[in-house]
């Protein structure tokens, strides 16, 4: 996953523990990570859709954790936003007249499979608790 999605999480689940029982805006989580409040939108329904936080509309609305943040382990966070192996991504159109190429993702897959298997491993270690602990 070479991209920012599991570090803007982690910081937006970071200010919702802090922030306890309030209901945080998007516009104000924005402002701490330094990105428009449509990305941090984008990124809390992904975390609604996994359970992980609950969302309220209007003036008064924000966003708050649905779990105890003891409940909620970084590997939980990673499988949310996760849209690729952590080894990237595979060359897809490989010469299938070649001797390696025409197998070589086949191959690759027990290798992606286990490295994110150990990250994942690695990640339900660390709860959100101990993350935050930190701040």
């Amino acid at each position: 996953m070479n991209n920012t999605r599991f570090a803007t999480a982690i910081h937006i689940l970071t200010l919702l523990a802090k922030a306890g029982d309030e209901w945080v805006s998007s516009d104000w989580i924005a402002g701490s990570i330094n990105i428009n409040p449509a990305m941090v939108r984008k990124e809390m329904s992904v975390l609604q859709n996994a359970g992980l936080v609950v969302g309220r509309k209007g003036k008064e609305g924000g966003s708050k954790l649905n779990l105890s943040q003891n409940e909620i382990s970084l590997a939980d966070v990673y499988i949310a936003v996760k849209n690729s192996e952590v080894l990237g991504k595979k060359n897809l159109h490989t010469s299938a007249k070649c001797p390696v190429g025409k197998v070589i993702n086949k191959k690759l897959d027990g290798i992606f499979s286990e490295t994110d298997d150990l990250v994942i491993s690695s990640l339900r270690k660390k709860t959100l608790s101990s993350f935050v602990k930190q701040f």
